[in-house]
C-alpha cells in the first residue's frame, strides 16, 4: 500500500512538474509572441520614418532644382539685357497674369493669350525660346543662317508678319506662334519635339 502511495506521489509530482512545464513554455510563447509584434511596430515605424525622409529629402533637391534652374533664367535675363536683347517696344498692354515676366516674355506670355493658349503652354514656350535663342530678337546662328527669337531659317519667313521682323520681338514671336501651331498645334507640342530630337 505505502508502494502505492508513493508511486501515486511521485506520479502526481511528475504530472505537476509536466504540468507546470507546459504553462511555462505556453507563457514563454506568449512573451515571444509580445515581443515579434514589439519589433514588428518597430520595424514599421522605422520604415515610415525612412519614408517620409525620403520624401523630405526628395521635396528638398525639388526645391532646391526649381531655384537653380530660376536663377538660370535670372542670369539669361540679365545677359540678354546687358546687350541690349531685351529691350521694351512699343508693345500694347501686357496681361496682369503675365506680370512674372518681362521684357520680350512678356511680350510673349501676351501673344500667348492672345491667340487663345493659356499660361501653361507660356511655360513650355518660355522653356522652348530659352533654349532656342534666349528670347533674344537679334540672336544669329552664324552656321545655318536661323535668326530671332523662334530661331525662323531663314529669318526672312517673318516677313510675313511684318518688315521690322529683323528689331521687333512681337513680330518675330507672333511668326513663330503661326509656325509651331500649324506644325505642333500648341507651344508644349514644340517643346516635347525639341527634348526629343533637339531641335523643332
Amino acid at each position: 500500500m505505502r508502494a502505492v502511495a508513493v508511486l501515486t506521489l511521485v506520479a502526481g509530482v511528475a504530472g505537476a512538474l509536466r504540468l507546470d512545464d507546459g504553462a511555462r513554455w505556453q507563457q514563454d510563447s506568449i512573451a515571444a509572441g509580445h515581443q515579434a509584434q514589439i519589433i514588428a511596430r518597430a520595424e514599421s515605424a522605422a520604415l515610415t520614418l525612412q519614408q517620409h525622409e525620403l520624401q523630405q529629402d526628395a521635396k528638398a533637391r525639388a526645391a532646391a532644382e526649381a531655384k537653380a534652374a530660376a536663377a538660370r533664367a535670372a542670369a539669361v535675363d540679365r545677359e540678354a539685357s546687358r546687350r541690349g536683347a531685351d529691350r521694351t517696344v512699343n508693345f500694347g498692354p501686357i496681361p496682369s497674369s503675365c506680370k512674372e515676366f518681362s521684357g520680350n516674355r512678356a511680350i510673349g506670355c501676351a501673344l500667348v493669350l492672345s491667340a487663345g493658349y493659356d499660361l501653361t503652354q507660356m511655360a513650355c514656350l518660355n522653356k522652348l525660346w530659352t533654349r532656342e535663342s534666349g528670347w533674344n530678337h537679334k540672336a544669329e546662328n552664324k552656321s545655318s543662317g536661323a535668326y530671332g527669337i523662334p530661331q525662323a531659317l531663314p529669318g526672312t519667313k517673318m516677313a510675313k508678319f511684318g518688315d521690322d521682323w529683323r528689331t521687333n520681338p512681337a513680330t518675330q514671336i507672333k511668326w513663330g506662334l503661326e509656325y509651331i501651331k500649324n506644325r505642333y498645334k500648341n507651344p508644349c507640342g514644340a517643346w516635347q519635339q525639341s527634348e526629343e530630337e533637339g531641335w523643332y
